[in-house]
């Protein structure tokens, strides 16, 4: 597997795949062409250092997963910085082989490398394989998450 920084030109495959289950189907809108919302927001990201949108290819040079790690500059845990991870996905027809498992380890190696002291995720209660996968790996459920929807 090839882990790289995506490009503009990775956006509707990324798209693509975040669109592609039961609750992304309700908040995307993956469509040719795709919105200009999601290059804008692209754009954004890509200009971001603190922002690493990833795409994970095969031998064939096909994307077959994703993921974003943000990295969040703050002053407790005497400045520490917090990587969370955002958006992961794998597509259907290559789940279930430990290309997850090889996704987050990348993950947690690329947080280490820049100092994070902590990665941490939030996952919709409505996904209870991937709660059970998060925490096959070592993630803990130590905080109640709250959202307030605009």
């Amino acid at each position: 597997m090839i882990f790289r920084k995506a490009t503009e030109k990775d956006v509707p495959f990324i798209v693509q795949l975040i669109a592609d289950d039961k609750l992304g189907k309700l908040r995307e809108n993956y469509q040719e062409p795709l919105p200009e919302s999601y290059i804008n927001a692209f754009k954004n990201i890509n200009s971001d250092s603190n922002q690493e949108l990833i795409v994970v290819e095969n031998e064939a040079l096909k994307i077959i997963g994703t993921l974003q790690l943000s990295f969040i500059q703050y002053l407790t845990y005497q400045g520490g910085i917090r990587a969370q991870i955002e958006a992961v996905r794998i597509r259907k027809n290559f789940r279930g082989k430990g290309l997850g498992k090889q996704l987050f380890e990348w993950a947690i190696s690329r947080a280490k490398q820049r100092k994070a002291h902590v990665l941490q995720l939030t996952t919709d209660k409505k996904r209870p394989k991937a709660i059970s996968f998060y925490k096959n790996l070592g993630f803990v459920d130590s905080h109640e998450g709250m959202k307030l929807h605009f």
